[in-house]
């Protein structure tokens, strides 16, 4: 590579990271009006959010195992063509089952992460990969943070469909600058895909969200969900032992329960619901009606605005996290991170009745997630040898995608069971937070945890 070439990969892998972050959040400012667009209800709705976290959790080490083995860029062209595609399926129709495939295309994208941490680690000097990973991790955070302030702007002047227009439009620009761009990796893992642990990963996944968000419509001592609890149990152990048995799994979980690779995916399934429920309950919170005696019924636009000085402090935190990490290491920056997720929370709980006091937590929370995100590929990168980074860092944004499709299933489960008159109340959104507050401090007890890392052996005398 030339002397530009590193900054250039690393932009063009950021900039990636950021258009397929903004998918998660887009979805956000169109969903009250999903039920009348598509004649479903809105719970049915949710699941255009939903979906995309689920596909995500199951593409990312799939996509990342095969990464790994046959090209890292070609595979994270793949994602970004999926993008485009659930992009342009969710613009020409209004048939809910056609916009919940879209969206679960959108979803693949995710893997873009891990694909790009690879990359970087494999072309970039050894000296320039904390901070260029620092960033393409904390690109999910500021895309998601900063998705739903633009998937506003273009909604309330252009339509929801231009949206999704743009976004597919979005989605082929990055195709082709990767594939301007970014050089294919030459380390490979050799190996052959793990079918039965990808059916098994999807099955036991899809029991756990059914169970998380329809178990409050259905009761959760109905034989329905208990049902499809004790499928999703016997599916999760049977998935576990084939895991374990299988010479080339889906998921190294030898390698994941490591102390350091466990302590960092445990802290990015708690950081991932942590952050979503800030973005989540947010874009819900300043829109509900007056007459609720708490909501400030705000425009689509304004929602969207209160969110921006959040996604800001994510891209500024980014560079850092990476110095903090350097200097005391990335366990100290994650317990850091959890300890302001936590005072995050701690103010959205007393302060939710003004606008000024709900955007200072929201973006509190946003400055915690900033440092985590961009912390938690270093630590996995000390954690794992070389030719296991993309699969390691699929397993931690599979963790931290599992965690964000608990946070929507459980906030929306919350919700909609606390309600007057037909809308939330304020207690439920106090409720929320109380358990983001909670798994934040998870996080903080987990980072540290971290056992500390051994010093580096003493050079051999000449």
């Amino acid at each position: 590579m030339n002397r530009r070439a590193p900054s250039l990969v690393t932009a063009v892998l950021a900039s990636c990271g950021i258009v397929v972050a903004l998918m998660q959040t887009i979805i956000l400012p169109l969903l009250p009006m999903l039920p009348g667009l598509t004649g479903s209800s809105l719970e049915d709705a949710g699941w255009t959010v939903t979906v995309t976290l689920l596909t995500g959790a199951i593409c990312t080490p799939l996509l990342g195992r095969a990464g790994d083995m046959y090209g890292k860029r070609r595979f994270l062209m793949w994602s970004l063509a999926a993008v485009a595609a659930g992009s342009l399926l969710c613009a020409v129709s209004t048939w809910l089952p056609a916009m919940i495939a879209g969206r679960a295309l959108q979803g693949m994208g995710l893997a873009v992460m891990p694909l790009g941490i690879s990359i970087l680690r494999d072309e970039l000097p050894p000296e320039r990969v904390p901070a260029a990973a620092g960033l393409i991790s904390s690109t999910i955070g500021i895309g998601a943070a900063m998705g739903l302030p633009a998937a506003a702007f273009v909604m309330e002047y252009a339509g929801w469909q231009v949206m999704f227009w743009v976004s597919a439009a979005v989605g082929l620009l990055a195709l082709a600058l990767v594939r301007w761009i970014v050089p294919e990796s030459p380390v490979r893992s050799p190996g052959r895909f793990d079918v039965t642990g990808s059916a098994g990963l999807t099955f036991f996944l899809l029991c756990l969200l059914l169970v998380i968000s329809k178990g409050g419509t259905w009761g959760y001592t109905a034989p329905a969900t208990l049902a499809l609890a004790a499928c999703g149990l016997v599916a999760a152990v049977a998935w576990v032992r084939h895991e374990l048995r299988t010479p080339e799994p889906l998921v190294d979980l030898r390698s994941a329960v490591r102390p350091a690779a466990l302590s960092a995916h445990l802290a990015a399934l708690f950081v991932g619901f942590a952050f979503y429920v800030n973005t989540l309950s947010t874009a819900q919170l300043v829109r509900e009606p007056a007459s609720t005696g708490y909501g400030l019924e705000l425009s689509i636009m304004a929602t969207g605005l209160c969110l921006l000085p959040g996604g800001l402090c994510l891209a500024l935190l980014s560079p850092v996290s990476a110095r903090i990490s350097v200097r005391w290491g990335p366990s100290r920056t994650i317990a850091l991170a959890s300890g302001l997720l936590a005072v995050g929370y701690v103010v959205r709980f007393f302060t939710s009745h003004e606008l000024w006091t709900i955007i200072l937590g929201a973006t509190v929370v946003a400055m915690g997630a900033g440092l985590a995100y961009a912390a938690l590929p270093v630590l996995i990168m000390r954690a794992v040898p070389i030719g296991e980074t993309a699969a390691a860092n699929g397993q931690n944004v599979l963790m931290r995608s599992i965690g964000q499709a608990a946070s929507s299933a459980v906030a929306a489960a919350v919700l909609a069971h606390h309600t007057a008159g037909g809308r939330p109340t304020l207690e439920a959104y106090l409720l929320v937070f109380l358990i983001a507050a909670a798994v934040s401090l998870a996080a903080l007890a987990t980072a540290l945890a971290v056992p500390r890392r051994a010093p580096e052996p003493a050079a051999a005398p000449a």
